[in-house]
């Protein structure tokens, strides 16, 4: 395999998270779109954290997915000590994820962190792609052809519900 740089970091606070941020792996791969996987937790490796956020840009990473939950700070610490777009993805746990939502939603002036649906690693991803899309052509299209595709699924959704007899249904 070619050496290949990552665009996206996708990082959580322990491998517990996988089965959700796999989703934005799942994606990303399926864009065709480089990325890298770490277990960061703001807590438990802060100084670990803080090199991966300083040194991203200079890396060449152009987007930050993060997922975290319980007290999610994860995704917050990490934007303010980075140039580059923090998409934190609220993972459920305690408190049904509000904790971690809110904590993702709740920044501070001038520390943004873009936050997706509760455990929506994969719209995480989608936002990556859209934002890579912007100074990639190529990509763009393949975005748009994603999209295409999204709203084909819909039509042949709405052709099957049409075959479904019921005798009080009037479509």
């Amino acid at each position: 395999m070619k050496y290949m740089t990552p665009q996206v970091s996708i990082i959580m606070g322990s491998t517990s998270d996988l089965p959700v941020m796999k989703k934005a792996a799942d994606l990303l791969n399926e864009f065709q779109v480089p990325f890298e996987m770490f277990a960061l937790s703001a807590h438990r490796t802060p100084k670990e954290v803080e090199a991966f956020a300083t040194g991203a840009a200079e890396r060449g990473i152009k987007v930050i997915i993060a997922g975290a939950g319980m007290a999610a700070h994860l995704a917050g610490v990490v934007a303010a000590s980075t140039p580059v777009p923090v998409i934190g993805v609220p993972l459920t746990g305690s408190l049904e994820g509000l904790d971690a939502l809110l904590a993702m939603v709740q920044m501070p002036p001038g520390i943004p962190v873009a936050t997706v649906a509760l455990n929506g690693a994969m719209n995480a991803a989608i936002l990556a792609v859209q934002i890579l899309s912007v100074g990639d052509p190529e990509l763009a299209a393949r975005f748009v052809e994603y999209k295409k595709n999204l709203a084909q699924k819909i039509v042949k959704a709405n052709k099957e519900l049409a075959e479904l007899k019921y005798d009080y249904k009037c479509n």
